[in-house]
């Protein structure tokens, strides 16, 4: 049983970092690619939407790491999964908007 909660707490990681670029562009103001979009994930939403997004996954998140199984920190396996989530999502997020910001490859000094 204690893989399905290191699952529970790696997609926890991935809310979680999933909800950084959302957040952060619709605070400012900026419109941001969103599943809501048109074509979903590559057209840009309003920054309200993102913020609304950004919040959802931040609460899924902790939803997944405070109410499955008993989270903890300093357990290695579990701190760990919750680490792996935040990498693999970051990278994903990374090379997916890259695209559409110059992010892949970048020019210039």
């Amino acid at each position: 049983m204690s893989w399905l909660y290191d699952l529970a707490y790696l997609f926890g990681g991935a809310f979680l970092s999933n909800a950084v670029p959302h957040f952060v562009s619709g605070a400012m103001g900026r419109p941001f690619q969103s599943p809501f979009a048109k074509p979903p994930g590559e057209g840009l939403s309003s920054s309200t939407v993102n913020v609304v997004w950004g919040f959802a996954n931040l609460v899924i998140g902790y939803l997944l790491l405070a109410h499955v199984g008993s989270f903890d920190i300093r357990a290695a396996d579990q701190a760990g999964a919750v680490g792996l989530g935040v990498l693999v999502m970051g990278l994903v997020s990374a090379r997916g908007f890259g695209r559409f910001h110059g992010g892949n490859s970048p020019t210039g000094a």
